[in-house]
């Protein structure tokens, strides 16, 4: 963050709002030429592939039994008490999400019905590479198994030693996982659209990832359904004269530490507070680990002062933040006329990163702006439905003929006589 913005014109706020650019020619050509390894040489691509972009040789794609033994006793009481907490609330909140069966007469003698079904195969993307997020198989395989899902395969990319992280193998056998491949990239999402000799195509594909794997699920949703196109991270935070400026500047940090190519917005009309959320991101940022990714972040993202209420909530609107934070004195008043963000979090005291853990709530959420037509990960993304319709003589007598006059009026005339063949039957005594 250079600079502040002041009150700029709202003519300008769609240039402000613009996504970090990257090369998609080169990436989408890239991701054409690994699609076109994976189906034409399987596994052998795959190992080639992975050797290729993660340094790992591979010996076997498929996680064995005693690595899922030993990451149990790699991973700390500590961290295992954690993530018993993150279980039980995820589990909590997304039970609650399971859809009722529907069932009612249209008409008299007419029954219509629909019916929630798991969907029978899934793949489930699981980012590695710098920071294995072991957080993301408990916001995948929860949802996934309450809905029904039992024919679960994760894919995450291994070490340069070729091992997988301890931590995700010992969430996925807490979970019930016993399919992991060690593949990531695009590579990994070829895999699971079009299978290879070791590994199963799926019927759907989740997971976020980096612009490979992002463009690589849309390259794959010609074949292969997709839960959304899930990019860099993003974070907005609309913060007044009571918003404490360390808290904003460890939240903006916190999703900018993802990936250089993470987007953040600081939306406030108190000048005040924007001069001390500045000085606090230097010199946080000189405490993290992961600076130099952080700080790229920060030049992909603003501080932009607008001059009241009205113009943050037009301006979060139409950007349509992955994560958006309320850090006002009355925050419902605000997210009360928020349309589009992935998650909200109101309060001084609900980071974004419990969301990314423990609070319930699902992580894996739309980005690019998605969010004004794309929700977030819930237990209905694993299910689909079947409608039902069964008719008696009656209900087709009393809706035979309007069919019979919408198909005439579409010029459908097969679409007229299956219903008047029946009709006349009826009217014959059948």
């Amino acid at each position: 963050m250079k600079d502040i913005l002041t009150y700029p014109e709202r003519t300008r706020w769609t240039e402000i709002c613009s996504r970090p650019g990257t090369n998609r020619e080169a990436v989408s050509k890239s991701v054409s030429d690994t699609m076109a390894r994976i189906r034409e040489g399987g596994d052998a691509a795959l190992r080639e592939l992975t050797l290729q972009y993660d340094g790992a040789t591979t010996e076997s794609l498929i996680v064995t039994l005693p690595e899922f033994d030993a990451a149990n006793n790699q991973v700390d009481n500590g961290l295992k008490a954690a993530i018993d907490i993150a279980v039980s609330n995820i589990e909590k909140f997304h039970s609650v999400q399971r859809p009722q069966n529907v069932e009612t007469e249209t008409c008299e003698g007419v029954r219509c019905y629909q019916k929630s079904l798991p969907i029978k195969r899934i793949g489930l993307y699981i980012p590695g590479g710098t920071a294995p997020l072991f957080s993301t198989v408990l916001m995948l395989v929860i949802p996934a198994k309450i809905a029904g899902c039992s024919d679960i395969t994760l894919f995450t990319p291994p070490f340069k030693d070729g091992s997988v992280s301890p931590v995700i193998l010992y969430v996925a056998q807490l979970l019930g996982i016993t399919e992991v491949v060690r593949a990531g990239g695009a590579q990994a999402i070829a895999a699971m659209a079009f299978g290879t000799e070791s590994i199963r195509k799926v019927d759907k594909i989740f997971g976020p990832g980096n612009s490979y794997v992002a463009e690589a699920k849309l390259q794959v949703s010609n074949f292969v359904s997709i839960d959304m196109i899930a990019g860099p991270s993003e974070l907005m935070i609309i913060a007044d004269n009571t918003a404490n400026p360390s808290f904003i500047a460890a939240d903006l940090l916190s999703q900018a530490e993802h990936g250089p190519d993470s987007q953040l917005f600081l939306l406030t009309s108190e000048r005040e507070l924007a001069d001390r959320v500045m000085l606090q991101l230097a010199i946080q940022l000189d405490n993290l680990p992961r600076k130099e990714i952080a700080a790229m972040a920060l030049l992909n993202s603003k501080i932009v002062m607008l001059r009241n209420e009205e113009e943050m909530i037009d301006f979060a609107n139409l950007y349509g933040a992955e994560h958006l934070m309320i850090s006002t004195e009355d925050p419902w008043s605000i997210a009360d006329k928020i349309e589009s963000a992935g998650s909200i979090f109101l309060g001084s005291f609900s980071p974004e990163s419990a969301g990314d853990y423990a609070s319930g709530t699902n992580h894996s959420l739309p980005t690019n702006g998605w969010t004004k037509s794309v929700s977030g990960i819930s237990v209905e993304s694993f299910l689909h439905k079947i409608s039902y319709q069964e008719i008696s003589t009656n209900g087709l007598q009393a809706i035979g003929p309007a069919v019979e006059t919408m198909a005439e009026a579409e010029g459908l005339f097969a679409h007229k006589n299956a219903v008047t063949i029946r009709l006349k039957e009826i009217q014959n005594g059948l």
